[in-house]
């Protein structure tokens, strides 16, 4: 199942880096910026964190909050987001239920080997929890700066 534009948002109660908690239910009102990637400190992971860290402040005059999420530890996460200054909530979903909520865990292949992992895809929700735009198999470069548009326009 993927969830798609005019959907509403799956909710979710998940751990985050800083031993603390975030469910959607507590960001109504405000848009959100839910992007999935595949793994903490990996380059292309660590380049599209960055790429939301250096636009956060236009974020927040949009009116919207970044949430990352991956299958990463709340451990593995407080390390990457120290290590890179993410001034935004890094989610562990250790056991893969909003991936699989948001259509977002899928069999990959890499040099012929068939695995499961995250697609990189993002997710922008409205205020009242409706999804407005996606964007699937996400290209880092540019990525960052089509989002905020969007967000600017909702």
């Amino acid at each position: 199942m993927a969830i798609e534009a005019g959907d509403k948002a799956p909710n979710f109660d998940l751990p985050t880096d800083g031993d603390g908690t975030l469910r959607l239910k507590d960001c109504k009102g405000k848009k959100v910026v839910l992007y999935f990637y595949p793994k903490d400190d990996t380059p292309g992971c660590t380049m599209e964190a960055q790429a939301f860290r250096d636009r956060i402040k236009d974020f927040k005059k949009a009116g919207a909050v970044v949430v990352g999420v991956s299958k990463d530890s709340v451990k593995r996460h407080d390390g990457f987001k120290a290590k890179h200054a993410l001034p935004f909530a890094l989610v562990s979903d250790a056991d893969g239920t909003l991936c699989r909520a948001y259509g977002v865990w899928i069999k990959k292949k890499l040099y012929g080997r068939e695995y499961m992992g995250i697609d990189r895809a993002t997710f922008l929700i409205d205020e009242k929890g409706v999804v407005r735009k996606t964007w699937r198999k996400v290209k880092v470069k540019g990525h960052v700066d089509d989002v905020l548009d969007a967000a600017k326009a909702l």
